[in-house]
């Protein structure tokens, strides 16, 4: 074959250039431990879709990671007044949690007759013991300190008990409607922040002033269109969970133990930031 005529990605032994001894240098598969990764996948049964039902819940994982990074450093800038940053780090949560949406499409293709071969080999495990999706919930607010015995004896157990006496995310965002000279009762500021949420009319008319007049309180407004984003996301997300959980289990008990779907369903119905929602009808 004329040299004309060779395709041109073969034949070039340097590879355009490409760097092909890595005995003295850091590759791709060390910077990220794929090692480490691609060898934590460890099938119980002799089924062929447990790797799909492993891969789901560990990808999972290391995205509900990226947004506890992402929301811890939310919470620091929000009680520092840096807003810019804050703006940018929500966005990522809110598309992070897309991801996780258009994940459960491709558990979605196990159908009832293949999990079932799985389910006996999952013991009681199941995603209700996530650790990080409990600090997820707390940092945004829905605190259950009950919760915490689930984690009672394991290592993240103390990490868990610290999230939830810490203020959350929508605890931080009120104080900042404070400093920003907007009228927040004394019962709000000062509540326990080992509660769940709860709506507050102060709050209420502190953010329908602030989409009163948005070029005063512009930052503000932002904030609380990002907290919409968050909340929208998280919604679908939690939506998807129910629905692809009824689709291949229908309303069999959760391995864990609970009451699976109909649980799933009791937690749509949970608001995070309950006057950034309920101030719409008034708008």
């Amino acid at each position: 074959m004329s040299d004309q005529n060779k395709c041109p990605m073969h034949g070039d032994a340097q590879w355009h250039g490409a760097q092909m001894d890595f005995s003295k240098d850091m590759s791709y598969g060390d910077y990220l431990g794929l090692n480490q990764i691609l060898h934590a996948q460890h099938p119980l049964s002799p089924n062929h879709n447990e790797m799909l039902f492993i891969i789901q819940h560990q990808t999972s994982e290391l995205w509900m990671k990226l947004m506890l990074h992402e929301m811890r450093a939310v919470r620091v800038h929000l009680r520092a007044d840096d807003l810019p940053p804050a703006f940018k780090m929500l966005a990522r949560v809110a598309r992070i949690m897309d991801q996780l949406v258009h994940a459960w499409d491709v558990l979605a293709t196990m159908t009832p007759p293949e999990y079932t071969a799985i389910r006996p080999y999952l013991g009681a495990s199941s995603g209700f013991q996530s650790h990080q999706y409990r600090e997820i919930e707390f940092i945004l607010g829905n605190k259950n300190a009950a919760l915490l015995n689930v984690h009672a004896t394991t290592p993240e157990h103390v990490l868990l008990q610290e999230s939830l006496r810490t203020p959350s995310l929508y605890d931080e965002a009120i104080q900042l409607l404070a400093r920003n000279g907007l009228p927040i009762s004394a019962a709000r500021l000062n509540a326990d922040p080992t509660q769940p949420t709860t709506a507050d009319d102060s709050v209420q008319q502190a953010w329908l002033q602030v989409y009163g007049d948005t070029e005063r309180y512009w930052a503000l407004y932002e904030l609380a269109e990002k907290l919409v984003d968050l909340e929208t996301a998280f919604r679908f997300w939690r939506f998807r969970h129910v629905t692809t959980v009824e689709r291949i289990i229908g309303f069999k008990t959760g391995t864990g133990g609970t009451a699976g779907v109909s649980y799933l369903r009791k937690m749509l119905d949970v608001v995070l930031f309950p006057e950034l929602f309920a101030l719409r009808t008034e708008l």
